[in-house]
């Protein structure tokens, strides 16, 4: 790639993704792979004024020599080191950039409820550093470059120079790097975002119904008080960040036990390197009572095994199927691409934040009103080009909010 093209890329994500602070520290999370964007990314922050640059190398080639040969024990505990990284830097203050770049069947040949039980001991080893983030304590983005392993999943067939260049070109585009000016096109598309949540929350629905050809029929109630969310968020000093780079959705949470239906996977789920794919979830009562996939069903039990709470939804996100990821026509094997590509549910934690004066609110009040707490949060598909949603006021008079896959507003 061209070096400005990427010193382009680099510094919109420093500078609009997590709008870095003269002064603070940043923490780096990035494969192996992309060592040289990342090291890319610390010298653009530093120029950018910049504390501390620390970045947490991955090694995913290394993680499955781990799963597939070290004693049981070693998932039992998680690193001392790695938790002092991530829960000091969240009392520091620290901006948070994550590069993911993962092969979406990098672990195939593990054994799933090793890899729960590994994600498991993580999750509850950095609780805070979660809760930080997810009520945005903490500036923090999410980002991808391609990786030759991802690539070619993405593009079979191709020679791997071939599959990383179009990657990189899909990437790039999403991202609005492209654009003469992309902070200002991202100014742009942060204002398109805003207007639909503002009929969203102007309406102040109290339920959704989805239905489609796939077999999704879905209502989904939301709490008082939720919040429509999109583009940018702030923290509670108002600095401005974008959480996900790129990002089509406005999103806010479900009533946990609010949710009753049969909602059908549109697209494959990559969880922790294996693929969930052709999967329906059937909820009562907000919780998950039954459950099957054609691909990956020991690992969507896991997932939905992590805890209580995984067994509920966190989050309600909409994205129109006329969307600049959705008209690639790309498969990315990817959550970040393929979930702002589509309408989709999260299962597990919801974003407190989406709740009007949560941040005066402890965990059993949260709970109370409806909030879902887990140590999992993980997104999954289901818009399709036939999707349907129906929004019903408080008076009962509804709203017809999506029609053939994209807002109707």
């Amino acid at each position: 790639m061209d070096i400005r093209v990427l010193e382009k890329y680099a510094r919109l994500i420093v500078k609009t993704g997590v709008n870095l602070q003269a002064g603070q520290p940043l923490v780096i999370v990035s494969p192996i792979e992309c060592s040289t964007f990342a090291r890319l990314l610390a010298q653009t922050a530093y120029k950018e004024g910049a504390g501390d640059v620390t970045v947490h190398w991955k090694d995913e080639l290394l993680a499955k020599i781990k799963f597939l040969h070290a004693p049981e024990a070693v998932f039992e505990t998680y690193p001392e080191w790695e938790k002092q990284l991530y829960n000091g830097s969240v009392k520091a203050g620290a901006a948070f950039i994550s590069i993911a770049a993962s092969d979406p069947e990098n672990l195939k040949e593990v054994n799933a409820d090793r890899v729960a039980k590994a994600q498991k001991t993580a999750s509850m080893a950095l609780k805070e550093y979660r809760e930080k983030l997810m009520s945005n304590q903490n500036t923090w983005c999410v980002v991808s470059i391609p990786t030759t392993a991802w690539a070619k999943k993405v593009f079979p067939g191709v020679q791997d120079e071939e599959a990383v260049a179009k990657l990189w070109e899909a990437i790039l585009r999403t991202v609005r790097v492209y654009e003469g000016d992309p902070v200002a096109a991202w100014d742009k598309h942060k204002s398109s975002l805003k207007e639909k949540m503002e009929f969203l929350n102007a309406h102040k629905f109290v339920s959704l119904h989805y239905k489609n050809s796939l077999g999704t029929d879905i209502t989904v109630e939301l709490p008082e008080r939720h919040i429509w969310l999109g583009g940018s968020e702030y923290t509670p000093d108002k600095v401005e960040f974008i959480a996900n780079m790129p990002t089509e959705e406005v999103f806010t949470l479900p009533r946990k036990n609010g949710v009753n239906g049969i909602v059908v996977s549109s697209k494959p789920l990559n969880y922790n390197g294996n693929l969930i794919e052709n999967f329906s979830l059937t909820f009562k009562e907000g919780k998950v009572v039954e459950y099957k996939a054609e691909k990956g069903y020991e690992v969507l039990k896991n997932l939905l095994a992590a805890d209580e709470g995984a067994m509920y939804l966190g989050e309600v996100a909409l994205v129109p199927f006329d969307s600049p990821i959705s008209n690639t026509n790309i498969l990315f094997y990817n959550t970040l691409f393929d979930e702002n590509a589509s309408c989709h549910f999260a299962l597990g934690k919801a974003y407190p934040v989406c709740l009007e004066g949560s941040e005066a609110m402890d965990a059993n009040s949260l709970l109370a009103a409806g909030v879902n707490e887990s140590l999992v949060h993980e997104d999954f598909m289901v818009g399709t080009a036939d999707l349907e949603i129906v929004g019903t006021m408080a008076d009962g008079k509804k709203v017809l909010v999506f029609k053939n896959g994209n807002f109707a507003i």
